[in-house]
């Protein structure tokens, strides 16, 4: 599935040029997900910030080892019909797996927090094609993955998330 047509805000190339540096994948893991959890309470969950240049959602799901419930706001790439969802663990190309990919992988029943509603999902780890199609269209959708991708041995983790009945 391709993602869903999105509007492009003003100062979206130089942010794709600024997300793209090493120091930017230094700083921001310690202040975007924290601002975004404030604003997203704040706001009643209708409001993330980092979401004025990327989609994003806050994904709720329990840790893969400790089994408690763990929050993180996340861009995310939505799907035509609006019932998908792709996430990219590119941990901002830094080297390990973001904690969120692990646990997804362990406990894949989530829910996530989009545009102000709580949805219940299920993640599923792409993979091959089907993996290789997905990866196309996040490359479309936000250029600097290949940036994040080329300064890592690991390859980033692509999840789709389905809604559940």
């Amino acid at each position: 599935m391709s993602p869903a047509p999105t509007r492009t805000a003003p100062g979206v190339r130089l942010m794709q040029k600024v997300s793209s540096t090493r120091t930017f994948a230094r700083i921001a893991p310690h202040f975007i997900p924290a601002m975004d959890r404030a604003v997203h309470r704040l706001t009643r969950g209708r409001v993330i910030l980092s979401a004025q240049m990327l989609p994003g959602a806050v994904l709720t799901a329990r840790g893969a080892k400790s089994g408690l419930v763990r929050t993180t706001p996340l861009a995310c790439m939505p799907e035509e019909g609006g019932d998908t969802w792709v996430l990219i663990g590119s941990n901002f190309g830094r080297p390990g797996h973001p904690a969120w990919t692990g646990n997804l992988l362990a406990h894949p029943d989530a829910e996530i927090s989009w545009k102000g509603r709580d949805i219940a999902v299920r993640a599923r780890l792409l993979q091959g094609e089907e993996r290789t199609e997905a990866w196309r269209a996040a490359l479309n959708f936000w250029p600097p993955y290949a940036t994040y991708q080329s300064r890592v041995d690991r390859e980033i983790r692509l999840f789709r998330l389905e809604r559940r009945d």
